[in-house]
């Protein structure tokens, strides 16, 4: 049985017996007890891939910057990425709060319901408005930001990549140092450097079988971590904010299958379909993960083997877009601000829309690709337009779901970015 269909199976199965323990009414110790002995076995799993994301980046980074070896190619597929990304980006954003203004989700919220999910989710949302607060307490520049991505230490920022409340770069950092490293490496020269690239190739390839022992645990660690969501979860919160989730996986699915597809057909000359099947792994370790950085390594193999897109695009694009080009993660904030903010009765000017717009795309790179890493960040933007940050707590009991569903959109969008850069890069070379 392939792989793919395994983990399908497992998302099946901890989904089914997750509503079964649900619906039998158990006393809340005995569901306590469930999920302490069942939560270890998705953490471990997820562990197991984290475990090996800094060395994947660090490998794959600098080995498909010196393979391209030209630094002129690799700042022209560079710029063309940031324009894709900010482009594809803008229209996500835009597909999302034109919904959010047709269908005014937040009216359909009563007081009640809202009363309660403030009250059940109170823990959480203080949690993510501290993150926020302490984002802007910080009160940086675009300079000291960008000041900050450059790595004094770059191991102290492997250290602390997935903290969120870590001030320094962080991830783009590590990308940083990988691809000064890269570029250094490309020119220094191949005969000075072949026993370093030898050494980065080994890396690469021992990464890779790491992580593919561990996917031979996902199956059962997808079915570990569905079935803890649906257990903490439950449906009571999918139906209070059933026309929310409902706008958001309408959104999500026309970037998906709407604007992806003229990209892929118009722009990447590739058909669709047969793509989007050909990536079905990964769209499906990615919405079990809720993770873009733990399906990179599947990303990676996936666009070399199956969609021969070549080795070193794969690595330069998937690496960087696992944390620059989220385009599901902007369109979702653009969503929940507009939707918080109608529960909350503030209307919201056409100059605030469009600044909340902008917003969203900037969050949308940089944002932690790991679960959840997007709250912080939409409190931030809540705060900003006179929301509650606590506004945050009414969709904690659904957004589990739609951070698997955005985050399968972030890594499809990525790998849909490295076949557009392919095609773009293969007609430039026959024009020069």
């Amino acid at each position: 049985m392939k792989l793919h269909t395994k983990i399908f199976i497992g998302m099946i199965f901890g989904i089914a017996a997750g509503l079964i323990v649900k619906s039998i009414g158990l006393p809340q110790e005995t569901l306590s007890i469930i999920v302490k002995w069942v939560e270890p076995i998705g953490r471990i799993f997820m562990n197991l891939i984290f475990m090996m994301v800094i060395p994947l980046i660090l490998s794959a980074l600098i080995l498909g910057i010196a393979e391209i070896g030209d630094v002129k190619k690799l700042g022209r597929m560079g710029v063309k990425l940031l324009m894709y990304s900010v482009v594809v980006s803008f229209i996500a954003v835009l597909i999302g709060i034109t919904m959010v203004n047709v269908f005014n989700p937040g009216r359909t919220i009563s007081e009640d319901t809202r009363e309660y999910l403030v009250r059940e989710f109170g823990a959480e949302a203080a949690k993510a408005e501290a993150q926020a607060q302490a984002i802007k307490a910080d009160e940086r520049t675009v300079g000291d930001i960008l000041a900050s991505i450059v790595p004094r230490n770059p191991i102290e920022e492997m250290a602390n990549a997935f903290n969120p409340a870590h001030s320094g770069g962080g991830l783009l950092s590590v990308m940083f140092f990988a691809l000064i490293f890269g570029v250094a490496m490309a020119s220094v020269g191949e005969e000075k450097t072949a026993t370093l690239k030898r050494f980065l190739e080994g890396l690469y390839e021992v990464v890779i079988k790491v992580i593919g022992y561990a996917m031979e645990l996902a199956p059962y660690g997808v079915a570990a971590l569905l079935f803890n969501m649906v257990l903490n979860v439950g449906a009571d919160f999918l139906l209070s904010l059933l026309w929310y989730v409902l706008i958001v996986l309408a959104a999500l699915a026309v970037q998906q299958f709407v604007v992806y597809s003229v990209i892929l057909k118009y722009f990447a000359n590739r058909n669709p379909v047969q793509f989007m099947k050909d990536m079905g792994e990964v769209t499906l370790t990615a919405f079990s993960t809720s993770s873009s950085n733990a399906t990179l390594p599947t990303a990676i193999r996936v666009s070399v083997e199956k969609l021969k897109i070549p080795k070193p695009i794969a690595h330069f694009v998937l690496t960087i877009g696992s944390t620059g080009n989220q385009n599901g993660t902007a369109l979702f904030e653009g969503i929940t601000v507009l939707f918080l903010a109608q529960v909350f009765g503030v209307d919201l000017s056409i100059g605030s829309q469009i600044t909340v717009v902008l917003l969203c795309i900037l969050a949308g790179v940089g944002t932690a690709g790991v679960p959840g890493g997007s709250l912080p960040v939409i409190v931030t933007i809540l705060v900003s337009i006179g929301v509650p940050g606590e506004a945050i707590a009414l969709i904690y009991g659904v957004d589990r779901i739609l951070d698997m569903s955005r985050t399968t959109l972030n890594v499809n969008g990525d790998i849909t970015a490295a076949a557009y850069i392919q095609h773009v890069e293969k007609k430039w070379q026959e024009n020069h």
